[in-house]
């Protein structure tokens, strides 16, 4: 089965990968802002620990973390698909190789979340 993709559509999906990939990195700086913001409130007392606690960083953190896991995993798997479409084939190289051990440790890192959340 032989499916014709658009040449605009192969075109366009190419600006697809860098867009995501900034996106990514903005998320990742964020959950890593709200994690150090989790490290304070259980190191903290008093007044301040209650100024954090409203802060909710934790269930922020929890749900900031699945959607960079979803957008990581969707976009590892969209990033084949479209090079597949675009030439036939995929390229194992450095790029692949990094794209796919990223998707690996933050599949892990989200396995091992209930863990994490204990402290």
């Amino acid at each position: 089965m032989d499916l014709e993709i658009p040449q605009s559509v192969k075109v366009w999906s190419q600006f697809f990968h860098p867009v995501l990939m900034w996106v990514l990195l903005a998320i990742s700086f964020y959950a890593l802002y709200l994690g150090i913001q989790i490290r304070r409130t259980r190191s903290a007392a008093g007044e301040e620990k209650k100024e954090l606690i409203k802060g909710k960083f934790n269930t922020k953190h929890y749900q900031i973390g699945s959607l960079l896991l979803a957008l990581m995993v969707t976009g590892a798997i969209g990033g084949m698909a479209v090079t597949y479409i675009n030439n036939g084939k995929l390229f194992v190289g450095p790029h692949l190789l990094a794209g796919l051990g990223m998707t690996a440790i933050i599949a892990i890192s989200a396995s091992l979340s209930p863990l994490m959340q204990k402290g």
